[in-house]
């Protein structure tokens, strides 16, 4: 079948979230919609739960999106849904070089699923941070991320939400390059603290790719949450009013939350279905 004709896009969203409350399933729900009525495509997703029922999706999707998630990425070292998470990652591994296969198929890692996968391919120490890194931070391009794709339109530094206890720090270039992986952002510069800078995103391979922040995140939506009063005291009570009231002012901001949010997850979807469209 001819792919003009075709314009069905089948996506899968990989759900970390373990059953908790959160607005990062709801927001790439939202722009897989929004890119879909945008490029005029039949878009088609299905959510698999994986910490708690143990799903994983098939190779029938022509895409994937693995979501963030709580907890420790060390903890679940051994578990059975880890062993079926990296068991689906090793069946996509297998199809994308198998030379019979033109179609290949492309993986986006948020922040969780990022962690799981550097420790997964020993890319770099996964470690708990000293402290939460919960805001609007600036994330800095290294010069494969200048240019990468998927990082079209992004000025340097952009801007991306941060909510994690853990971090990716001390890369192991030689197995990166191993892969075929490249380091493309690493987080703000603090010279006033001893402490390495992390990696804020990897491209892994040809065909996968991720970030320790969350491109997802909404302006209006994130906004809209941190001002409820249960969720404003939980911040206040945690992180104090100040960083509460920073993080309201930075989601205002077009040129940040929203710019991330418009550009990032979108040049995904455009590079990984372009690359569909000329194999059919």
């Amino acid at each position: 079948m001819n792919w003009a004709e075709k314009k069905q896009i089948n996506i899968a969203i990989l759900d970390l979230y373990e059953g908790h409350p959160n607005q990062g399933m709801r927001c790439i729900r939202e722009i897989i919609n929004q890119w879909g009525e945008k490029n005029n495509y039949d878009v088609r997703f299905k959510e698999f739960e994986v910490r708690q029922l143990l799903q994983t999706p098939d190779l029938s999707f022509d895409v994937y999106i693995s979501s963030g998630g709580p907890g420790s990425p060390l903890s679940s070292e051994g578990s059975e849904w880890e062993k079926k998470y990296f068991h689906w990652l090793h069946q996509v591994e297998k199809w994308n070089t198998d030379v019979a296969n033109i179609s290949k198929k492309h993986v986006f890692f948020i922040c969780h699923s990022f962690q799981l996968a550097c420790r997964h391919y020993q890319l770099a120490r996964v470690c708990k941070r000293v402290s939460t890194a919960f805001g609007v931070f600036p994330v800095h391009m290294l010069h494969h991320g200048k240019e990468e794709t998927v990082f079209d339109g992004l000025r340097d530094p952009f801007y991306g939400m941060d909510s994690r206890d853990y971090q990716v720090i001390e890369p192991n270039h030689n197995r990166i390059k191993q892969m075929g992986g490249k380091i493309l952002a690493i987080e703000k510069e603090r010279p006033h603290v001893p402490y390495e800078r992390a990696i804020m995103s990897i491209r892994f391979s040809e065909y996968f790719i991720g970030t320790q922040f969350h491109p997802e995140a909404d302006a209006i939506g994130m906004s809209m949450y941190l001002q409820r009063e249960d969720k404003k005291k939980i911040v206040i009570d945690e992180h104090g009013e100040p960083k509460w009231k920073n993080m309201v002012e930075q989601l205002q901001d077009p040129d940040k939350i929203m710019w991330t949010y418009t550009h990032i997850l979108p040049n995904f979807l455009n590079q990984a279905v372009g690359e569909l469209t000329t194999a059919y």
